[in-house]
């Protein structure tokens, strides 16, 4: 019923509990998930769960707030993309966020290993034709433009994709739509203090939205600062059914339609 388009199962929070996950799950009628890459270094577990169970899949990619990592080349993407099960690219995008501290004081112009890093993601979905899994936060403006200058507007040829987790505003998400790329929302949409994030998921159009947890982060009231996990994103169903005056059970189709169209185009 319905689908976790974006989970970190294999971060240590969740890896550990699986079993118990997986039914939690079941229980909750959360009946697949794409297990997300953040860095080279994970894949091999990311991707092996998506050929352990069969309602689970995997992206390739490295985070844009990973340093210390594996740089990924045009074709360590492109090869592991081409894997059974490896149904996008990403995590991929920008992440400019609390910069003076998170980055030892670096400016904007110090950030061309993640414009360049992001840069080499695009080119191999557009090489694999395979959508992009984008996280964007602080860098909206350089994000929609880098998309641009790539190539990505929505015309035959793109990659395409999902702006995951989304908070930005309403100028960015429509900015992202006219690029032809799907909005994805996560338990903040519940939160007391996203208001302004509820509006613009009211206005998504139906045939763009998805859902999401992120987990183990974000997890949605009534759980929140509790450990977050796919058996939470009916809660984020809910929260949009509210939001757009329609039956949780039409949001759960809708979503999961969404996510057949958008990642499972290639799969048998």
């Amino acid at each position: 019923m319905f689908v976790d388009s974006h989970c970190h199962l294999t971060f240590p929070e969740l890896a550990a509990r699986l079993p118990e996950i997986r039914e939690a799950m079941a229980q909750a009628q959360v009946d697949r998930a794409l297990c997300i890459c953040t860095t080279l270094e994970e894949f091999e577990s990311v991707h092996a769960l998506a050929l352990q169970f069969d309602n689970f899949w995997a992206t390739v990619g490295v985070h844009p707030d990973n340093e210390g990592v594996t740089e990924p080349s045009l074709d360590d993407l492109v090869r592991r993309s081409a894997l059974p099960r490896v149904v996008a690219i990403g995590e991929t995008g920008l992440d400019y966020y609390q910069m003076e501290e998170r980055k030892g004081g670096r400016a904007v112009s110090d950030m061309d290993w993640q414009r360049d890093r992001f840069r080499t993601h695009i080119r191999a979905a557009r090489q694999v034709r395979k959508p992009l899994v984008i996280h964007t936060r602080a860098a909206s403006a350089d994000t929609v433009a880098i998309l641009k200058e790539e190539g990505e507007d929505g015309s035959p040829g793109s990659a395409g994709g999902v702006f995951h987790c989304f908070t930005e505003t309403a100028e960015v998400a429509r900015a992202a739509l006219d690029l032809g790329f799907y909005i994805s929302f996560s338990g903040i949409l519940t939160f007391k203090t996203a208001q302004d994030l509820r509006d613009v998921a009211a206005f998504v159009p139906a045939d763009r939205l998805l859902i999401e947890t992120d987990s183990p982060y974000l997890a949605p009231v009534p759980f929140r600062g509790k450990t977050n996990n796919p058996s939470y994103v009916p809660h984020v169903a809910r929260q949009l059914a509210h939001l757009r005056g329609v039956a949780v059970e039409e949001v759960a189709e809708l979503t999961s339609r969404n996510f057949e169209r958008l990642f499972m185009a290639d799969e048998s």
